[in-house]
């Protein structure tokens, strides 16, 4: 009897060593990533210009790291797009923090997400506006970004699977609109969902490609390029 609580004691203590390390473990980790994400709002952020205080703060606040696969963690925090599967990416920190400053949230806004991916953006808008709204055409995109950004705590960010051109009718008129993937020409749509004063951000172009503000005003729609990007292709439901 002596023999057997002595075992398992000692088993109670490597289970309890185990444990010490893998929080300790976990501490470092987060702490590493907490590092990398300061790192990436000076140099890719603020570093390229990007001011608006609010923006700084949500890309400063959203663990990046959590809405990629697991085995890219080590490059959440890059200047670089990363694949998140089904031939899909996550957008570069920078076009993320750029194409959301242009749309000028100040925080009561219901915004349309076209090009939901793994979710990342649909949090920093979470963070910016009263209600956001994502679509994702790639179903099992759609269901994983719901799970994260329901494990996480955005209660204000709702993920339809559906046809991203055909935008979210039953919702609109929108305050904004953020387009991640790129159409040929900028969808209809879209523009009928956007209210009047609104302002949509959207990649158009197929191989040559160029960010566009479109800003609806009273007398039609203004559209402004704003820089050479690439981003992958924006789905239709026909495809």
């Amino acid at each position: 009897m002596f023999e057997y609580r002595k075992g398992r004691g000692v088993r109670a203590c490597i289970i309890l060593v185990v444990a010490g390390l893998l929080a300790q473990t976990t501490v470092v980790m987060a702490d590493r990533y907490s590092i990398e994400r300061e790192a990436m709002v000076l140099k890719q952020i603020e570093g390229r210009g990007v001011s608006d205080p609010r923006v700084v703060k949500a890309m400063r606040e959203v663990p990046r790291h959590l809405f990629v696969p697991k085995e890219m963690r080590r490059s959440a925090y890059q200047d670089y797009p990363l694949p998140i599967g089904h031939n899909q990416t996550i957008s570069q920190p920078y076009i993320v923090a750029l194409m959301t400053e242009v749309l000028k949230l100040e925080g009561n806004e219901k915004v349309l997400e076209i090009g939901t991916g793994s979710g990342y953006q649909a949090a920093v808008l979470s963070k910016l506006c009263k209600q956001a709204f994502t679509i994702e055409i790639l179903k099992p995109l759609a269901d994983q970004a719901r799970e994260i950004l329901n494990r996480l705590g955005y209660e204000n960010v709702t993920v339809r699977h559906g046809d991203g051109y055909k935008g979210w009718p039953e919702e609109a008129p929108f305050d904004a609109i953020i387009v991640t993937a790129a159409p040929p020409e900028v969808p209809p749509k879209l523009v009928e969902q956007l209210k009047t004063g609104g302002r949509m951000v959207i990649p158009v172009g197929t191989l040559i490609q160029e960010l566009m503000l479109i800003e609806k005003k009273k007398d039609g729609v203004v559209e402004k390029r704003l820089l050479p990007v690439r981003f992958v292709p924006m789905v239709h439901g026909d495809d």
